[in-house]
């Protein structure tokens, strides 16, 4: 990832103090962003990803990978991945061009509130299943909704949320985003 966010900054003229303004990831977050150095909440992904006015599958992808073509598929374990410690993510169909709503696989290993900073909010909608497991969604307005294999959720994102693993090992959902 870090090899993309240099070259999608670069192509966008901006220094990495100045997309840490627009973007408001702090500047040494950024950097450590470009050197692979960090991993980071889907709220600071998606702020840099909206700063340099592109899709976050532009920082997943790999770069020399063509865009694909109509109909695309993706694979749960081949994807390209990230890891925010607490959630762990596939982006799939990145390459499918114009996309309008981001599917991800994700795992579920927070177990508890505490294990973040604050909640995440983005604009946009979530649509999350569970696969395995048992997870709730906490909310900040004080709601949780608890889910089971095969239940689901659809939510507005930009209030503040975060999911929790119920199970004894990490919990598998599928979630779509759109970003507006």
């Amino acid at each position: 990832m870090g090899q993309q966010l240099r070259a999608a900054r670069k192509a966008c003229a901006l220094t990495l103090k100045q997309l840490s303004a627009v973007s408001g990831v702090a500047l040494s977050t950024l950097s450590k962003m470009e050197l692979g150095q960090v991993s980071v909440s889907y709220e600071k992904f998606t702020a840099v990803a909206r700063a340099l006015n592109i899709d976050i599958s532009q920082l997943l992808s790999d770069p020399d990978a063509h865009p694909g073509t109509v109909p695309t598929q993706a694979s749960t374990t081949q994807s390209p991945d990230y890891d925010t410690g607490n959630y762990s993510y596939r982006l799939l169909a990145g390459d499918y061009p114009q996309r309008t709503m981001t599917p991800m696989y994700g795992r579920i290993m927070a177990r508890s509130v505490e294990d973040f900073d604050g909640f995440i909010r983005h604009a946009g909608q979530e649509f999350i299943v569970v696969l395995s497991g048992k997870i709730r969604i906490c909310f900040e307005s004080g709601e949780n909704l608890t889910l089971s294999k095969h239940e689901s959720a659809y939510f507005d994102s930009g209030q503040g949320h975060l999911y929790l693993s119920l199970s004894a090992r990490d919990a598998e959902i599928m979630v779509v985003m759109t970003s507006a």
